[in-house]
């Protein structure tokens, strides 16, 4: 049971912590509350997950809103808002954050080149921003189960069209197998089954049935 030497984190094809930044987009009650095709609490569990892995593993992380400063939106829910309360968030009024200047500098800043996505709508403010990434040379992973429509048909009509143009969609059970990669990595062990604990599917409760999570 020996574990191969750690391939190269910053050129390793799959998604590693030294290699993909998170983004994530227009989390707040306004969207929130409008999404029609999917469980609302599973979908902000998903992406507190999400924010909780990037921080277990250094991932960086941004965050963007809305016309929070025009007035017409509040800002970050608090459920996720207390995940990034340390970072910046790039408010716009544009729909697509990529049009959006500061938001854009921010993404260039990381330099890295995959990009791990969630954001509300999936037919506009996923959909825009993911195609114009991969335009622009980016991969982009959006996360499947951390984002919503507001129905069933635009959002899967949304998906297919990034799938088209070379997205490669992803979970957030699949993201936290991936970023940890090797049981034997034994220092992120145990924040990182307090992400899957938080998550709420059948592994997670078992998880945190069993007290895993965190050493417990």
């Amino acid at each position: 049971m020996s574990s191969p030497k750690i391939r190269d984190q910053k050129t390793d094809h799959l998604l590693t912590s030294e290699n993909s930044t998170v983004i994530i987009i227009d989390y707040q009650a306004t969207q929130v509350g409008s999404i029609e095709s999917t469980d609302k609490y599973r979908m902000v569990q998903n992406t507190i997950a999400l924010a909780k892995l990037a921080k277990v593993f250094r991932i960086p992380v941004i965050v963007s809103t809305v016309n929070v400063k025009t007035g017409i939106n509040g800002p970050t829910i608090p459920q996720i808002a207390h995940e990034v309360k340390d970072l910046p968030s790039y408010d716009r009024t544009t729909i697509n954050a990529w049009e959006d200047i500061e938001f854009l500098e921010a993404v260039k800043a990381t330099k890295r080149k995959k990009i791990i996505m969630a954001a509300l709508w999936t037919e506009a403010c996923l959909l825009f921003p993911t195609l114009d990434a991969l335009k622009e040379g980016y991969e982009v992973y959006p996360v499947v189960d951390a984002v919503a429509g507001t129905s069933i048909v635009a959002h899967d009509a949304a998906l297919r069209r990034m799938e088209n143009a070379g997205a490669q969609p992803v979970s957030v059970m699949s993201l936290v197998c991936e970023i940890q990669r090797d049981w034997a990595r034994g220092e992120t062990v145990p924040a990182m089954l307090g992400v899957l604990a938080g998550v709420g599917n059948n592994v997670g409760l078992d998880i945190e049935g069993q007290g895993l999570e965190r050493g417990k």
